[in-house]
């Protein structure tokens, strides 16, 4: 699958830990509850952001199974800080083909973040079905659906948004991607196969003082929109360039959509 830099997701975990929706985090803690000894499977783990943003709220005993390809960022992940009684295993391997190496075992939840916008809907057909055939509950988090939203007003803006969401949906890995439908998807499969799904917004809210993460994402904004050359090099050279004025001047902010899932079988806790 497609990479992500350390520098990268260390930029946006601020950004994920604040957007998290409660309602959704709170469920899943209360499904837990019960457990003393909580084990976890964390699906493209990165450095361990879910581990770090949901360890704290759960009983004391808990043992991670965290799944990247990226070693680089799997030996970040099993560094990271974590409460006592929190134990990790590191497993190195590619989601693609060996999901189902992942999901073995005694498990008590699967969780991921960011990551089901980036697979395709044979992939996540595929993990819907492991999933269910387990009966395992899944936290997933920080689903992008398509929803940007600029201050102040640039007549691109409509334009630069369609040719992103248009490159959500370009093969990251997985086939082409879901992109914008990957948690609309995800919530029908799921219930489909017999799981209840409570989902919420867990929105990025940008503001002024949020510099360095504005100008990473406009970089990467323009960069797609040149992939698929739907706008002409001038146009996306004056967006962008228009967008890192207003970052500098403090006038710029950002809302991006994204969707956090909890789906777990009809009739658990």
């Amino acid at each position: 699958m497609t990479g992500f830099s350390a520098d990268w997701l260390a930029l946006r975990e601020p950004h994920d830990v604040r957007a998290r929706n409660p309602a959704v985090l709170n469920a899943v803690v209360a499904s837990l509850a019960g457990i003393t000894s909580i084990r976890i499977v964390d699906l493209a783990c990165g450095t361990g952001s879910t581990l770090r943003a949901l360890a704290p709220h759960l009983p004391a005993q808990q043992n991670w199974r965290l799944a990247d390809n990226d070693l680089s960022l799997l030996a970040r992940a099993s560094a990271t800080a974590r409460p006592a009684g929190v134990t990790v295993t590191a497993v190195p391997l590619d989601l693609n083909c060996d999901l189902e190496v992942a999901l073995d075992g005694p498990v008590d939840l699967i969780t991921t973040s960011a990551l089901l916008d980036l697979v395709s809907a044979t992939w996540l057909e595929r993990l819907a079905v492991e999933i269910a055939a387990r009966k395992i509950p899944i936290y997933a988090a920080l689903s992008y659906d398509g929803r940007i939203e600029f201050g102040p007003a640039d007549p691109l803006d409509a334009a630069i948004a369609a040719a992103v969401n248009a490159h959500q949906r370009t093969d990251k890995g997985f086939g082409p991607a879901l992109g914008p439908a990957a948690a609309s998807a995800a919530i029908a499969r799921f219930e489909k196969l017999g799981y209840s799904a409570l989902h919420g917004a867990s929105d990025w809210v940008i503001g002024p003082d949020d510099r360095d993460i504005q100008m990473e994402i406009f970089a990467a904004w323009a960069g797609a929109v040149r992939e698929l050359g739907d706008l002409s090099l001038a146009d996306t050279v004056g967006w962008l360039t228009r967008r890192r004025d207003a970052v500098a001047a403090g006038s710029s902010s950002i809302r991006v959509g994204h969707v956090d899932i909890f789906a777990r079988p009809i009739g658990t806790r």
